[in-house]
This record gives C-alpha cells, sequence and structure tokens, in this order.
C-alpha cells in the first residue's frame, strides 16, 4: 500500500493498493493553503481507509507541473511523512496520473499560477500496460496561442481542474509492478510563479 499525495493544483492525498485499487481519496479545493490542509487530509485518509502507517510500503507524490510553492509542499509533506515512518518516497509526474487509463492521445494542459499554463503532451498508452505514453516533458507557456505554437499538438486537449492523489498513487504502484522507472528528483514548478501577476 501506499499513501499519495498532490499538491500541483488543489489538495489531494489517497490510500491506494496495486491489486484493491484506491481505498480512499480526500480532497480539498484550497487554491492557495495546502500547508494547512496537507497534514490533515493525511490524517483522515488514513483513518479512514483504517491503515496504519506502518502498513504502507511508501509514499508517491506528483512533482508537478504546477506553482511552485504549491507542488513544493506535497514533496515536502511526502518526504517528513515517509521519514517518520522509515519508508521510501516515489515521484511521479502529475499529467502523468491524469492521462492514467485515458485510451487516447491527448495534451494535458493545467494552471501553473502567474498567468502561465502547464502543458504535456501524450501518445497513444502502453499497449502492454496502459500507461501514459509522454511525449515531451511538461512545459510552460502563457497563452492558449502558445502552447499551440509549442506543442505541435493536433488532437485532443484534456484541461484538467484537479489532480487526483488516487491515481498518482495507482501510476506509482503501476511503474514498480512493470519495472519502469519513477520520475526524476527535480520538480516540474512554474518558473515564473512567485514573479509575475495574471494578465
Amino acid at each position: 500500500m501506499l499513501l499519495a499525495i498532490d499538491t500541483s493544483l488543489g489538495t489531494s492525498v489517497a490510500v491506494v493498493d496495486r491489486d484493491r485499487g484506491i481505498l480512499v481519496e480526500v480532497n480539498e479545493n484550497d487554491r492557495g493553503n495546502h500547508a494547512a490542509v496537507v497534514g490533515r487530509l493525511i490524517s483522515q485518509a488514513l483513518a479512514l481507509s483504517e491503515t496504519e502507517p506502518a502498513a504502507l510500503s511508501g509514499v508517491a507524490v506528483g512533482i508537478g507541473p504546477g506553482p511552485s510553492r504549491k507542488v513544493d509542499v506535497g514533496i515536502a509533506a511526502a518526504h517528513g511523512f515517509a521519514c517518520a515512518i522509515g519508508k521510501p518516497v516515489v515521484r511521479v509526474i502529475a499529467h502523468d496520473a491524469v492521462m492514467l487509463d485515458r485510451p487516447h492521445p491527448a495534451l494535458v494542459i493545467t494552471d501553473a499560477g502567474g498567468g502561465l499554463s502547464a502543458w504535456t503532451a501524450y501518445g497513444a498508452p502502453d499497449a502492454d500496460f496502459g500507461l501514459p505514453d509522454r511525449l515531451s516533458d511538461p512545459a510552460f507557456a502563457p497563452s492558449a496561442e502558445a502552447i499551440d505554437r509549442d506543442a505541435q499538438f493536433d488532437g485532443l486537449r484534456v484541461i484538467a481542474l484537479e489532480v487526483s492523489a488516487g491515481a498518482v498513487g495507482m501510476l506509482a504502484e503501476r511503474l514498480f509492478a512493470n519495472g519502469r522507472p519513477f520520475a526524476r528528483k527535480e520538480a516540474y514548478v512554474s518558473p515564473a510563479h512567485d514573479v509575475l501577476s495574471p494578465s
């Protein structure tokens, strides 16, 4: 079992199991108050799923793309909790979690704060395991026109308003089960969130 956390949009916390799926997911659309909420949601998720921390095999966390101060809260919470229980942290890209089990190529777009949007292009999912096929690393753009220019993607667009921690956790479980790599340590955070104002 994994505890899963994502704070790239709202705050989402889940307990997942590779065989049983998403056991519990709790969410709060707290666009600016992640630090005060994430600890409470961790406690709720564990209590609702009747999971003792010692029963977890690790913590999965979404590493963006998103505003830096939001994504960093989730990463810090994941590392703090994992350190307390002596278990590892595994990282996944939030847009990959949005694409989990979607059957068609798509361009995932999310709000990155500071007047920016984040986007990632995907091909058809892995035929054997249904895992997302990312065609590019997440990138940031100031407008729909800039996304069109930079992405060069002619197809379905998925504008995600939330990232499910349950999907983050199940993606991590499937990556591990199929010997696929997790995300790199570096987070995908908006480079301008703290200095740009929405135009």
